[in-house]
């Protein structure tokens, strides 16, 4: 992939002007939120250093669907989801990375009144933050995504501001570009996080102190934090997904009394969830999918597109699992979590396509600007006890 350059990145509103002349940032992450935080800074001046105890993309941003929409009922999460689209758009090229535009369909058996109910109340309430959203029942959504099956949907909720990309490519990308815009890429370098002064310790032992740290590690954020006498109230746990052969355009769907999402891919298509609410070892999780899992979700995907056949074993060309990482309300964790100390976890499986909206956010409270208040870190404890919840949900926070 080659390097995009400042000028083919900078557009609109996402150019900055130089404000972190003099800050030295440490970024510890280099996943999609990460990398595109550090771009951020990088551009407006600051002297960034990226490290990652792996590659680029080599934790949960390389193991994500890379679904993107901006079907949030919440009016945040539709602003914050929003601006992200927007910024996959730009920064999308044939230099850097696909993004491809592509209608999202959530949608709930007639079996299934609760969730039924819901998505109307959701499309309801996108319609009024003004997210361009319809409710079609099963009738009309066969009319428009053939591909479906729909005879036993009783409602489904239309995105219309969505789309996909390789998140692996996307991070990339933006890793590349900082490094263009001056930043230092330290991978397969694991380093400790320390406070008062904020520095990170190399693994020869060496100290680097900087004016802020950004530990953006995904399902390891927590231990991270923990082992600098910052607790977070975060848990990751795994999901799974699978990329099998198949032929469909459009739409990306999230089949909710399924419990299952799926998407077009370039080698077929990629279909996932497989939740587990219970706490993962960041660690020793087993990254291969359950036998069970990819022959139960082999058909739950060939009823709902039924031109797709999975009935074999060797329709699916991969298989994996990931963590995803929760918070007792399902919020993430993004911001300040103590002088100089910044933090983006708990995304509940939808970090990525928040990544450039939460990374510009982030790199501008580091340069001095407001922060989430939502997303304050320090509205909880970090001793909380809660139980894990799968991000992809028909029900509120």
């Amino acid at each position: 992939m080659s390097s995009p350059d400042d000028a083919e990145l900078a557009v609109g509103a996402d150019a900055f002007t130089q404000d972190g002349s003099g800050l030295e940032v440490a970024v510890v992450g280099a996943g999609a939120v990460g990398a595109t935080a550090a771009y951020d800074l990088a551009r407006e001046g600051a002297d960034v250093t990226v490290y990652d105890r792996g590659s680029v993309a080599s934790g949960a941003s390389g193991r994500a669907a890379g679904i993107c929409y901006d079907a949030f009922a919440d009016g945040l999460d539709a602003e914050i989801a929003g601006d992200a689209i927007e910024r996959f758009r730009a920064l999308s090229g044939d230099d850097t990375f696909a993004f491809v535009e592509c209608p999202y369909v959530w949608l709930a058996r007639e079996d299934d009144l609760e969730r039924a109910d819901a998505i109307r109340e959701q499309v309801r309430r996108m319609q009024e933050h003004g997210i361009v959203a319809l409710e079609l029942e099963g009738d009309a959504l066969a009319d428009r995504f053939p591909a479906l099956r729909t005879d036993d949907v009783a409602v489904a909720g239309i995105a219309g501001a969505a789309g996909y990309a390789d998140p692996a490519e996307y991070t990339a990308c933006l890793a590349a570009a900082a490094t263009g815009a001056g930043a230092t890429l330290e991978t397969e370098t694991p380093v400790e996080v320390r406070a008062d002064p904020s520095r990170v310790i190399r693994p020869d032992g060496g100290v680097h102190e900087v004016d802020a740290v950004l530990v953006a590690a995904g399902a390891r954020t927590g231990g991270l934090l923990a082992d600098a006498g910052l607790e977070l109230a975060v848990k990751p746990y795994r999901v799974q997904a699978l990329l099998a052969d198949g032929d469909l355009a459009e739409p990306m769907c999230y089949d909710a009394s399924g419990d299952f999402y799926l998407r077009p891919h370039a080698g077929g298509i990629l279909a996932g969830d497989g939740t587990e609410e219970r706490e993962a070892d960041p660690d020793g999780y087993d990254r291969e999918a359950d036998p069970e899992f990819r022959a139960d979700l082999r058909e739950r995907v060939s009823h709902r597109v039924p031109a797709i056949d999975l009935g074999g074993e060797n329709a699916i060309t991969r298989s994996w699992a990931g963590l995803c990482t929760s918070t007792p309300d399902r919020d993430p964790l993004v911001g300040a979590v103590r002088d100089g100390v910044y933090v983006a976890t708990g995304f509940q499986g939808h970090g990525f396509m928040r990544a450039p909206a939460i990374g510009q956010r982030l790199a501008a409270e580091i340069l001095g600007g407001d922060g989430i208040d939502a997303f304050d870190p320090t509205r909880f404890d970090g001793d909380e006890a809660f139980e894990i919840a799968e991000g992809m949900s028909t029900e509120p926070n």
